[in-house]
């Protein structure tokens, strides 16, 4: 049987919101290349339980890359080194026999740490809350959404947008902690289709709204959010936006 690989990790650690945390080391023996980086927490975590600590706080659902729970920043970068994939999808073979590996929580002001791993994204439900949907009106004689046709590029690049899964990737890699890769994948996808049209101005302009009060930086054009976001967003997603908010912006006269 193939030989596991021991690890030494360092953990952000903190009990609260309130509390000011810090690293703690700790050892992981035995370390399958097949396992996933949260099953690697998890056997850490079985270890912690076993000696009677406390075992560690982090974020997951799905673990099949769709739900964007398992926000971890290793060693420096917003779910660790491979591109294209979550947390949940970074397998241990991407890391050596000896290696040390840091773990912390997204860095934002936007994103509060409820405890250790986790962070509190409640801005981002508040930024959809605030325009990232369509209104229908079900009463009386409704066209079939399916019905409508799109033209198959502006179709391509609504799905395109439509794929970022919120997991705040682009917030904890940019220096400005900027939220605008995910608020411009949001209004992306409804402005690109026929059913956005109706709520498309009020849209930006509320959703930029909220942004700016949660508390996220502005977009410096860096592109760090592009390079790390699990599902590959393109930075095209920001400029729509900004395109979006002038025009939304521009009164007609009368």
């Amino acid at each position: 049987m193939e030989k596991g690989m021991n690890l030494k990790l360092k953990v952000w650690r903190q009990k609260s919101t309130a509390d000011k945390g810090g690293i703690v080391d700790y050892n992981v023996n035995n370390v399958s290349p097949d396992m996933s980086f949260l099953e690697m927490i998890d056997v850490l975590n079985e270890d912690l339980v076993k000696k009677g600590d406390d075992p560690v706080a982090f974020d997951h659902d799905c673990r099949e890359g769709i739900c964007g729970m398992c926000s971890m920043f290793i060693n420096g970068e917003a779910h660790g080194p491979n591109r294209g994939v979550t947390t949940c999808q970074l397998h241990m073979r991407s890391f050596k026999d000896g290696d040390t590996v840091y773990v912390e929580p997204w860095r934002s002001e936007g994103f509060p740490v409820i405890k250790d791993l986790m962070v509190n994204r409640g801005a981002f439900d508040r930024i959809q809350q605030a325009g990232g949907f369509v209104s229908v009106n079900t009463s009386g004689r409704t066209m079939d959404a399916n019905a409508i046709p799109i033209p198959k590029e502006d179709a391509d690049k609504a799905f395109d947008a439509a794929t970022c899964i919120g997991c705040g990737a682009c917030v904890a890699t940019c220096p400005n902690g900027s939220a605008m890769l995910f608020v411009g994948a949001k209004v992306s996808q409804f402005a690109l289709l026929p059913q956005g049209q109706v709520e498309r101005k009020d849209r930006v302009l509320n959703m930029v709204k909220q942004m700016d009060e949660e508390g996220f930086g502005n977009c410096s054009n860096i592109g760090a959010c592009e390079v790390q976001c699990p599902k590959n967003i393109s930075l095209e997603v920001i400029a729509r936006m900004n395109r979006e908010y002038l025009t939304a912006n521009v009164k007609p006269e009368n």
